[in-house]
């Protein structure tokens, strides 16, 4: 009898715990309902953050479209740059040809046996080049004081003077030349008195032929504060 009793009551305990009530339905609901807030405001903190990095990413490539624009401009000015130094180049390269062409055009020279007192030259037993030490003009450096020698800078017609100064009964005798060939002479003999002979010629120079006088053998030629034997040349056009 008291076993039954235990059993009829155990039922009715478990009857009553399985079923639930309006009270626990409410709780339950409640619980629904505080959930599915939380749930959106994280997907609404996604959205934001996934819309932030967006933002961040494009202004990112916005900077660096920026940047690429501002190298391409640099490397264009950079260019150009070197575009007017390469034509100033070119140009003072020009400039600087036309002043050394000016200054080939620009060719004369006048000279003097002596640079100071009387002096008698010669008689040698060789042919000797004269070297005229009185340096009057010189443009263009064409001559040269210290072997007497005139050289061409450019292709073109030069004229020559020579004017020698002699006495006595030694002759003067003075011969130009042309590289190795001789253009004229000058010569003089008289037994007593003294003289001044002189002669001149226009010659075609190609550029570094050489002009200069020669005394010859057992000749003699004299100079003086005066200035007699002397030597020039000029350019007259160019070739």
């Amino acid at each position: 009898m008291e076993i039954m009793v235990f059993f009829s009551l155990l039922l009715l305990v478990c009857s009553v715990s399985t079923n639930p009530t309006e009270a626990d339905n409410e709780i339950v609901d409640q619980q629904i309902s505080n959930q599915q807030p939380c749930q959106q405001d994280i997907h609404a903190v996604l959205r934001e953050m996934a819309v932030s990095l967006a933002v961040q990413k494009l202004c990112s490539e916005v900077k660096l479209i920026k940047l690429l624009f501002t190298l391409l401009d640099h490397s264009t000015k950079l260019k150009e740059l070197d575009g007017h130094e390469t034509e100033l180049d070119r140009q003072t390269t020009e400039i600087d040809q036309l002043k050394q062409q000016l200054q080939d055009k620009q060719v004369a020279f006048s000279t003097s046996l002596l640079d100071r007192g009387t002096l008698d030259i010669g008689p040698f037993n060789t042919d000797t080049t004269l070297i005229f030490k009185q340096v009057f003009t010189n443009i263009g450096n064409a001559y040269n004081p210290h072997t007497g020698i005139f050289t061409a800078p450019v292709r073109g017609v030069y004229h020559f003077e020579c004017h020698a100064y002699g006495y006595a009964d030694i002759m003067t005798r003075v011969e130009l030349f042309k590289n190795g060939e001789r253009i004229f002479i000058i010569l003089e003999l008289q037994p007593s008195h003294i003289w001044t002979s002189s002669n001149g010629a226009s010659l075609l120079l190609e550029a570094g032929d050489h002009v200069f006088l020669r005394l010859s053998a057992n000749a003699r030629v004299r100079d003086s504060q005066g200035h007699h034997t002397t030597f020039s040349g000029h350019l007259l056009f160019t070739m």
